[in-house]
Parts: structure tokens; C-alpha cells; sequence
């Protein structure tokens, strides 16, 4: 019998849901939870997740707090990419920016936190000037700029040089096959892989449904992308206030990744290092993760609470009604 996922790991009921179009015409799913006019958090999920992965921390922000949740591109609600066009560090800019003008009024910031591949689509927004308007400071949280699969720890120690390691590496991150159901080995593996060693057994369940729902063409979409990502220079154009947060058990964006990180930014504001987590710190240690997010927007406290300038955000795209999103899932 599958675990009970936590109550925390559901998401309450949003304020709002939206659908805004990117750049190239891409749908994104958008959804707010919150009071209207609190200070505003923008978060981006990582690779083969959803905005359900935000859950344990949207509910430890929601009660004074705007937050804005978003399906990545082939994720969750989002529509997957027509063909191979669609995939592309520039396509991650390119929907942060359309979901920040579509949902941080004009006068105001947000605190945008991304995890992962979420994580690496603010490095890729870098230096975006619709970006750094709306932008009152960034959290990074489990992440890295580049040469992921070089420094990848899922493979035991003894599988050495990084020729061999990519070479085995390549073929499971890239996989076109469907994850199929959740089972007892397939939470053993996603455990090992992404979580540490003390998760328990129903947040690794949580974690579990949410990475198996992501379309298989998805996952291998982005695997490709993520297999030469580079967004460095991105990184050095951030100049917003950004913590960075890192997990000593994390095998998939190891704690080197963000000391790297911590090096190039511009205004760095801290390091927040989870003894005995893994990669999935949102939802492993949900309670420190919001409270680290707390603490950066108490530091530019100033800029969340602005008041809005012109009312409504810039958006194009009129508001779904929740029960229509809710049917159509």
C-alpha cells in the first residue's frame, strides 16, 4: 500500500488562475494563492515537477504572503512545447518574464525563489530589464549554472572520470519511457536519487506522484537541455539582493554547484546549507525553505509592500475561472 502524502503536500485553494501566453505563443498555467496586495513571492519549479511540488511551502507562506506558482513549460497544467523549438534556457526566460509582467503589478517587486531547473531559468532571465524591475530579490535553492552531468553524485564513487560517468549518466536522464506507476521500487530509486537518506516515507511518495505525472516527452526534452546548460553569464547580470540555498546530501546539483553560485553574484545575501537533505529541499525541509524565503523578503521589506502603480498587472490574457481549470484536469 502507497503512503498517505502529508497534508501539507496538498495545495489550498488559490486566489486566482490564470493562463498567460510567453513570447512564442506558449500557454502557462499560473496559479496565486494568498491575501491580494501582501508581499509578493514568485516561485519557479524545477525539472519534471509542478506547482503541486511548491505545496508544503506555499502553504507556510500563503497566510501573509501573494504567491505565485507557475507549470513550467511541458509541466503539470502548462501544454507541452510543439517540437523541439520549444525547449531552450532562452523558452525558461522567456515564461518567467511573461508570468512577472502578467502578475507583479506595475510599482511593485516580487521575491522570486526557484528550485532546480527553476533556479537556473532566473540565472537564464538574467539581466532581462522586465525581469530586474519586477524583481525585489531572488532565492536559488538547489540548483547550478552549469556542467550539471560533470558533477552528477547519483553514481557510486567508484565509476570514475567524467567521460565514463556521462557516457552511463546520459541514457536514464534522457529516457523517452514513461516512469509508469508509482511502486515501491520506483519511490526506493527516487529516494536514493534525489532525497536524503532520513526522508520520510510518505513525503518521498509526495515527491514521487508529482515526478511521475511529468509527460516522459517532457522529461526528455529538457533532460537534453539541461545536459548543456549554461547560464553563467546570466548569473553574473543578476543584480538583485539573492540567497542561495544547498543540500549536504543533494547528488544531483551537489553543494559545489552553489558555491559557485555564492562567488558570481553580484549581491550575494547568504548561504543556507541543509545538513542530511537531498535534492528535493522544498519538500524535505519545507519549514526551513519558507523561512529562509521569509528572511530575503524581509530584506527588501521596502519594495514588496510598494503600492501598486496603474492597478491591475500588464497581463493580456484574461483570469480562468478556478472550476474550469479544475474540470479540465
Amino acid at each position: 500500500m502507497s503512503p498517505r502524502i502529508p497534508a501539507d503536500c496538498v495545495l489550498p485553494d488559490p486566489a486566482a488562475v490564470h493562463t498567460v501566453r510567453s513570447a512564442d505563443g506558449a500557454e502557462l498555467n499560473v496559479e496565486e494563492y494568498g491575501p491580494e496586495g501582501a508581499p509578493l513571492i514568485v516561485l519557479a519549479h524545477g525539472w519534471t515537477c509542478a506547482t503541486t511540488f511548491w505545496a508544503p511551502v506555499i502553504n507556510r507562506l500563503v497566510a501573509d504572503h501573494r504567491v505565485v506558482a507557475y507549470d513550467q513549460r511541458g509541466h503539470g497544467r502548462s501544454p507541452l512545447p510543439a517540437d523541439g523549438a520549444g525547449y531552450g534556457t532562452g523558452k525558461l526566460a522567456e515564461d518567467l518574464e511573461a508570468v512577472l509582467v502578467a502578475t507583479v503589478p506595475a510599482g511593485r517587486r516580487a521575491v522570486v525563489a526557484g528550485h532546480s531547473m527553476g533556479g537556473m531559468t532566473i540565472m537564464a532571465a538574467g539581466g532581462r530589464p522586465e525581469v530586474a524591475a519586477r524583481t525585489a530579490a531572488n532565492v536559488l535553492i538547489n540548483t547550478g549554472a552549469g556542467d550539471l552531468v560533470d558533477e552528477l553524485l547519483v553514481l557510486p564513487p567508484f565509476v570514475r572520470g567524467r567521460a565514463l560517468r556521462r557516457f552511463l549518466s546520459r541514457p536514464v536522464l534522457q529516457s523517452r519511457l514513461s516512469l509508469g506507476p508509482v511502486n515501491g521500487i520506483s519511490r526506493a530509486a527516487l529516494k536514493y536519487a534525489t532525497m536524503g537518506p532520513a526522508t520520510p516515507a510518505d513525503r518521498v511518495e509526495a515527491c514521487a506522484q508529482v515526478v511521475h505525472a511529468c509527460p516522459a516527452k517532457a522529461r526528455h526534452g529538457w533532460a537534453v537541455v539541461l545536459d548543456v546548460l549554461d547560464v553563467y553569464a546570466g548569473l553574473a547580470r543578476i543584480t538583485a539582493p539573492t540567497a542561495v540555498v544547498t543540500s549536504t546530501n543533494d547528488k544531483l546539483t551537489p553543494p559545489v554547484h552553489s558555491h559557485r553560485i555564492l562567488a558570481a553574484l553580484a549581491d550575494a545575501r547568504g548561504l543556507l546549507e541543509l545538513p542530511g537533505a537531498g535534492h528535493m529541499s522544498p519538500v524535505e525541509r519545507p519549514a526551513e525553505v519558507a523561512e529562509e524565503i521569509r528572511r530575503v523578503a524581509a530584506l527588501v521589506a521596502d519594495e514588496l509592500s510598494a503600492a501598486a502603480v496603474g492597478g491591475a498587472a500588464a497581463s493580456d490574457i484574461p483570469s480562468q475561472s478556478v472550476a474550469a481549470v479544475e474540470e479540465t484536469a
